[in-house]
């Protein structure tokens, strides 16, 4: 569905919100399925997940992100892995190194708390999430 077909258009211009941009950039990419291991964070991304889209659940980030990586490689193309904060970027770090490793195109975003939450820390927060996946990140 591109901007001017979804449902909230009317005849006056709107600004298209970053879900909707996004999802029109991962179509125009080709990147309709998106490995995952869902929690609180990802809930706004996954609210009215677009029916051409496919959401491959696993229960563990490390699992995720092997069945991202087996994905990319069986299918020559990038894969789009979308992991739970922090604590879940992490959790799959292993199988990050084994992709890094075998130089499989994967494209990974962790969830984050929301901003106002941000400055006390809780308990998903991850305060440099650059950091944390490097070097094996760009």
């Amino acid at each position: 569905m591109t901007l001017a077909e979804h449902p909230a258009a009317s005849n006056a211009e709107r600004t298209a919100t970053v879900r909707e941009v996004t999802y029109d950039l991962l179509r125009a990419y080709g990147l309709t399925t998106i490995f995952g291991n869902v929690g609180s964070t990802e809930q706004p991304f996954l609210e009215n997940f677009p029916s051409d889209f496919r959401y491959i659940l696993g229960l563990q980030e490390a699992s995720v992100v092997a069945m991202a990586d087996g994905f990319a490689q069986a299918t020559r193309q990038p894969a789009l892995v979308n992991l739970h904060s922090g604590a879940g970027l992490g959790n799959g770090m292993g199988a990050l190194l084994t992709a890094y490793q075998n130089k499989t195109p994967l494209i990974i975003t962790a969830g984050q708390q929301t901003r106002e939450m941000l400055l006390l820390e809780p308990y998903l927060t991850n305060v440099d999430p650059t950091t944390m996946p490097r070097p094996w990140v760009k």
